[in-house]
């Protein structure tokens, strides 16, 4: 789910890096400012924090030029149009929907009772519109995680409510997965048991048997801070990862798997040069060198290896990934902090420091 909080407004983040920060402690050193570590990311072309792009993972500009006329006229048809031309089988369909229904669902945040009215409007004058019905049950899946503590009342109708509409959707667009990956986070929330998820994940395989952001959904739901276990989730991870076709990202899967887990296993001494992070993470490197160039997932699979490369203190690997990113910072590990930007910023610079204190240099970073 991580990625339906791109479109959130950001506070400032307290601090960047603490030891008791979630997912985030132990083993990352600062860079002072005027120190001999302190080098300058500018010298490499990166964008200046302040220019970071913190609403999507990578360059789409169709999706933001169709975003900018929705919310600037509040008519919904633009965002219908462009759905409609989104192959169902891709991952950039799944992307658009959450996308829109971020968009909606932080103008009614701003505006309470009324922002997002260009949805509400959608569903009333296109009520069997495939696109309409995706973005309005994705939309009610955000409001329940968003707006509501998990397990109350109001969390619970919500989240019925969105089943109700992702079955709606489903029968509108026959042979999209879309529906049925959104209901992975109303499995989440309502406790499917394994039978009902194990339903549910037929009908997307059907579908889109190699679809990453939908394994993504489905690791979540097997993590043990939801229903599953760690060991499910691994096994759920590996076993995605084997049977990956050529050129798929799956192979990227227990990368994730780990990073879903740093909490319990953060603290060991080393861990991040553990056989187990290393082997996530050649399984990621192998994974973006063989994927297609202009897959979508791509930049979510580079975001995440920067993460760990800089915590494996692999600088020039780090190095390759962030040339290839930056600019965009709507994704995992960013999106769980306050200010995503300054959170990949203090990364990129440790990454930059790091390079070119063993002999790193612009001139010497292939492009």
């Amino acid at each position: 789910m991580e990625i339906l909080w791109f479109l959130i407004a950001m506070a400032m983040l307290a601090a960047v890096i603490v030891p008791i920060a979630r997912r985030r402690a132990g083993g990352i050193r600062q860079v002072a400012p005027g120190s001999p570590d302190a080098a300058d990311p500018a010298a490499y072309g990166f964008v200046r924090q302040e220019e970071l792009d913190i609403r999507l993972p990578g360059p789409d500009q169709d999706l933001l030029d169709v975003l900018d006329v929705v919310q600037r006229t509040q008519e919904w048809r633009a965002a219908a149009q462009l759905l409609a031309g989104t192959p169902k089988e891709g991952e950039v369909r799944w992307q658009r929907v959450q996308a829109f229904a971020g968009a909606a669902s932080l103008e009614l945040q701003q505006k309470p009772g009324i922002g997002g009215s260009w949805l509400h409007a959608w569903r009333a004058e296109a009520p069997k519109d495939p696109g309409g019905a995706a973005v309005h049950a994705e939309f009610l899946v955000q409001q329940a995680w968003r707006s509501s503590a998990a397990g109350t009342d109001d969390f619970r109708i919500i989240l019925e409510e969105a089943r109700t509409v992702c079955a709606q959707a489903g029968l509108f667009a026959p042979g999209d997965p879309v529906p049925y990956i959104t209901e992975l986070a109303v499995a989440r929330g309502l406790g499917y048991s394994h039978e009902q998820f194990d339903q549910l994940w037929a009908k997307i395989i059907d579908r889109a048997p190699a679809h990453m952001g939908a394994h993504l959904a489905a690791l979540h739901y097997w993590c043990e801070k939801w229903h599953g276990s760690r060991e499910e989730a691994d096994r759920f991870a590996t076993s995605a990862a084997a049977r990956a076709p050529q050129g798929s990202l799956l192979s990227a899967l227990p990368l994730f798997a780990v990073y879903e887990h740093l909490p319990e296993i953060n603290l060991v001494r080393g861990f991040y040069e553990s056989a187990v992070v290393s082997k996530a993470i050649e399984g990621a490197l192998y994974a973006v060198q063989s994927a297609r160039p202009d897959d979508p997932m791509l930049v979510h699979v580079r975001h995440l290896l920067v993460f760990f490369l800089v915590r494996s203190e692999r600088w020039s690997e780090a190095m390759h990934q962030l040339v290839r990113i930056d600019g965009h910072v709507g994704a995992l590990p960013w999106t769980l902090e306050g200010d995503p930007a300054a959170q990949y910023a203090v990364y990129r610079a440790l990454a930059v420091a790091g390079y070119e204190s063993n002999g790193g240099s612009p001139a010497t970073l292939p492009r």
